[in-house]
């Protein structure tokens, strides 16, 4: 009789456990971390049974801009800490709780095919080309329009170089990924994203042209517990995961710069 009754316990704990649901983190993450986000939830997944990891993919100033209006999310990682600062002012991020976990540099693409015979920074101001670039709220937009500030001082561009570029200017787009994706599909001459964009099939259809480290900008990308998370222990375990060492070799792996010590 003890032994069925014990039995009987067991079985009922058994399902007790199946039953149980999964805690649920929301990441919000800037665009240009789909795909090194997507593997680093699949792995932390399989490394702690009964977290399943859910992301919101988009523009660091989308992300920001929910998160002001309330959006629940438990991580919230962005491509430039201006957007963070937001998450800050509205009072859902600890600025003491930030952590810089990857940096990233700008490149600039084009079709495989170079309808524009795109060679040279140089050929960016060149008339008739069909430039897409990042709106100005957007990280990478903001980032583009620092490289062309910088290269009205070299010398090596006129002095008229920045404007020309910027009237070559077909459409503004949200997310670094709409910039890519307009090239990828040639339906733009040339667009400047994050070197970490031309991975996957991506990098198959498109060339790239490396903008020097004097007119580069380096992007710095921090990650934070949202304060009012309904699961922090668990949010801070991704958190901790991003900036371990496996973590980081899957952000190496898709094209990201560790984060200066």
């Amino acid at each position: 009789m003890k032994r069925v009754l014990l039995v009987c316990l067991l079985a009922l704990h058994y399902l007790s456990a199946c039953s149980r649901e999964p805690i649920v983190l929301t990441v919000m993450a800037a665009a240009s971390l789909t795909e090194a986000f997507q593997e680093l939830g699949e792995l932390f997944e399989a490394q702690n049974p009964g977290i399943a990891v859910t992301f919101n993919f988009a523009g660091s100033q989308q992300l920001a801009a929910q998160l002001a209006e309330g959006a629940p999310a438990d991580v919230f990682a962005s491509a430039n800490q201006s957007q963070m600062g937001v998450a800050v002012d509205s009072g859902r991020v600890d600025q003491g709780k930030i952590k810089i976990f990857a940096q990233n540099r700008l490149v600039v693409i084009y079709p495989r095919r170079n309808p524009a015979s795109v060679e040279a920074l140089e050929d960016l101001a060149n008339p008739g080309l069909k430039l897409v670039l990042a709106a100005k709220e957007v990280p990478i937009g903001q980032y583009s329009l620092e490289f062309l500030e910088k290269a009205k001082l070299d010398p090596a561009f006129d002095t008229s170089f920045a404007d020309r570029v910027l009237m070559n200017v077909v459409s503004y787009e949200q997310t670094v990924k709409a910039v890519l994706n307009k090239v990828v599909l040639g339906e733009a001459d040339a667009g400047i994203v994050y070197s970490s964009d031309v991975n996957g099939e991506a990098a198959g259809k498109i060339s790239q042209l490396m903008i020097p480290d004097e007119l580069n900008v380096i992007a710095s990308y921090p990650i934070a517990v949202l304060k009012d998370s309904q699961h922090a222990t668990q949010a801070q375990a991704f958190v901790d995961f991003v900036l371990s060492p496996t973590g980081q070799e899957i952000l190496a792996k898709y094209g990201f710069m560790p984060a200066q010590k």
